[in-house]
């Protein structure tokens, strides 16, 4: 660029910039008056709060009555399946493979100690963990059963869906 077309350039920016700044005025007359008659303005009366009542209270006397918060004495089963067994221990704690399906875990191996034999299972996240017999896995309350150097079998129990559980058989094959 040569100096003429740069020193016009200079020129277009300085005009702009005199229409920008002289678009903002200092003369706020119009605003400081609005102000000082929302100001003038009474105020309002705010209503006092609702008074609280409180709520009536009631104590339980049981006498011969049951309590509401116990179950009825003799327990009775929903399911009149007779090979319907318990059902899964609600008071135990659960185990970490309790948490994967059983299909997403693949059984990658054995290995024999002193203690016995154990599996080996991969979850879907690549970690392994070993199993031995009485060990839980899988959602529906898997337990181990045996293991080979094939597959781990467990037994699942499962809602028979009315009311009661039944055992299934498992088994997780050594993945190639």
């Amino acid at each position: 660029m040569d100096i003429r077309t740069t020193t016009l350039w200079r020129s277009i920016a300085i005009v702009a910039i005199a229409f920008s700044v002289s678009a903002c005025s200092a003369d706020m007359n119009d605003l400081r008056a609005y102000i000082d008659e929302v100001k003038a303005r009474p105020g309002g009366i705010i209503a006092p709060l609702p008074q609280v009542v409180p709520a009536p209270s009631f104590t339980y006397e049981a006498g011969e009555r049951r309590s509401p918060f116990m179950p009825e004495t003799p327990q009775t089963r929903a399911s009149n399946n007779p090979d319907a067994i318990q059902g899964p221990d609600p008071n135990r704690p659960r185990e970490f493979l309790e948490q994967f399906p059983l299909d997403t875990l693949r059984m990658v191996g054995t290995m024999a100690g002193a203690d016995g034999a154990f599996g080996l299972v991969q979850t879907s996240d690549g970690l392994i963990y070993r199993v031995t017999i009485g060990h839980h896995m899988g959602q529906n309350y898997g337990r181990v059963t045996s293991i080979s150097e094939s597959e781990i079998e467990l037994v699942e129990i499962i809602s028979d869906g009315i009311g009661g559980y039944l055992e299934r058989p498992a088994a997780i094959g050594l993945s190639d």
